[in-house]
This record gives C-alpha cells, sequence and structure tokens, in this order.
C-alpha cells in the first residue's frame, strides 16, 4: 500500500504553491491531500477561531482522514505548514510515518521576522493589511523568487479579507513567531522520522536556524544552493530529490 502525503501550506500562500513540486515529485497514484488553511481561499468558516491550535487541530483531522483510509502518513509542510505539520507529528506521531518541512520549524531561540513581529501588534497589523495591495503583493514574491504565475494567483487570494484577519489572529496567537513557551517544549515527542529542506537564502528564516534545529536535535537538514524561502517553488526538482531520497530510506 502506497504512502499517503499531506502537503499543508504557509501564508500568505495557497494550495497554488505545492504545484511545481507536486509535478517533479510525480506521484503518480499515490493518495495526496493538498487542503487549504481555512480562510485562505474562502471565507473563515463559522466558528473557526484561527488560532495556531484551531490550525493544528484542523491539520489533525485531515491527517486523522488520510489514516482512516491508508495508514500511517507523509506529512509535509511550508512555512506556517512546516509549524503545523511538526505540531501534528507531535500531537498525533501515530497518524505520522515521517514528516518533512521546509523554510520554517519549531525552534525555541527563533523570534520571528519583521512582518511577523508588524502582524503581531494591534494595529500597526491592521495598518499594514490595509495598505498592502495585491499587485505590489505579487510583485514582492516575484522578486523573492516565487513562480511569477504562482505569485498572481496568491495575491488574487490576498483580496479576501478573511484571509488577512486570519493571518494576524494567527500571528497573535504564536506572539510573532516565539514558540519557545510553548510548542518547543514538545520537540521531544516529535518522531524520529523526519527531515529538514531549506532554501539557503531565506531571509524570513535564516538558514543558520535549521542549522541550529539540525544540531540540537540531530535531524538531516537539506541546503538548497541558490533558493530564498520559497524552494519548494524556486528549486522543485532538487527539493523533490531531497523527499524522494528521504522516503527511501524509512
Amino acid at each position: 500500500m502506497m504512502t499517503a502525503k499531506l502537503f499543508i501550506h504557509g501564508v500568505p500562500d495557497s494550495p497554488a504553491i505545492w504545484r511545481p513540486l507536486l509535478a517533479a515529485l510525480g506521484l503518480g497514484d499515490t493518495p495526496v491531500a493538498v487542503p487549504a488553511l481555512p480562510g485562505f481561499t474562502g471565507p473563515l468558516p463559522a466558528g473557526f477561531a484561527a488560532t495556531k491550535e484551531a490550525y493544528a487541530d484542523w491539520a489533525v483531522a485531515e491527517a486523522e482522514t488520510l489514516f482512516a483510509v491508508h495508514g500511517p502518513i507523509d506529512i509535509v509542510g511550508h512555512d506556517w505548514g512546516a509549524l503545523i505539520a511538526q505540531r501534528v507529528a507531535m500531537l498525533r506521531p501515530d497518524l505520522i510515518r515521517s514528516w518533512a518541512i521546509s523554510n520554517a520549524v519549531i525552534e525555541p531561540e527563533y523570534r520571528g521576522h519583521r512582518i511577523a513581529r508588524i502582524w503581531n501588534t494591534p494595529l500597526l497589523g491592521e495598518i499594514f493589511m490595509a495598505l498592502s495591495k495585491a499587485d505590489r503583493l505579487a510583485d514582492g514574491l516575484a522578486t523573492q523568487g516565487m513562480p511569477a504565475d504562482i505569485a498572481r494567483e496568491e495575491a488574487e487570494q490576498w483580496r479576501n479579507k478573511d484571509k488577512r484577519r486570519a493571518i494576524l489572529t494567527l500571528y497573535r496567537s504564536a506572539r510573532g513567531l516565539s514558540f519557545a513557551h510553548d510548542w518547543a517544549r514538545d520537540i521531544g515527542r516529535l518522531p524520529a522520522n523526519g527531515t529538514l529542506i531549506w532554501g539557503e537564502g531565506d531571509p524570513y528564516v535564516e538558514l543558520a536556524v535549521a542549522q541550529r534545529y539540525a544540531a540540537n536535535t540531530d535531524t538531516p537538514l537539506v541546503v538548497i544552493g541558490g533558493a530564498g524561502h520559497w524552494a519548494i517553488a524556486e528549486r522543485p526538482a532538487e527539493v523533490a530529490a531531497a523527499l524522494r531520497d528521504f522516503w527511501s530510506r524509512l
């Protein structure tokens, strides 16, 4: 039986960010789920809190659905999706065959990037969101290495006010991006079968963060040279090769 794969995207993305990597992986008949974070491609579901705990619970439910049919899964996450994927693996290791994350990690010393700190600040975050226009976002994402067609698609989703509100709530629930007081305390609960795949030039979560985590936890780290935060879309063939190699050794 083929191991099902669950891919969880980050901020400010949508499932579109996974298209280059999925094409490079060529998973064929392998069961694959690529859900959108609630509120990111449509209205927020009624009663959904949009906190980090709410998104983790949502992702656990997604993993449970795959597990019920296919058994233990391989979970893959990027950016906030990486943090959520690790949290799922901490909370429900019984659901997980392996976890692989890209360009974000639950690391106790990391305190977030500049934009995360802005979003974490009441009023300042709202002003930032009000001034952030879709066209400028598309240009900015493409400049940072995201494929231009995906950057335009992601920017179009930015017009969704629920998405912007959800992002503010999510970051504030994590004190910007500081996990030392909660999720990072559970790093020891992670299943052993994990790996980091990192764009070398990430300006948001520097390579040094991944290197420190890898050294402290004895987790394998694959560095994608010439790539930034969106290595999964910038260098999909290299990321796919790293994932295939990782999965082949399980």
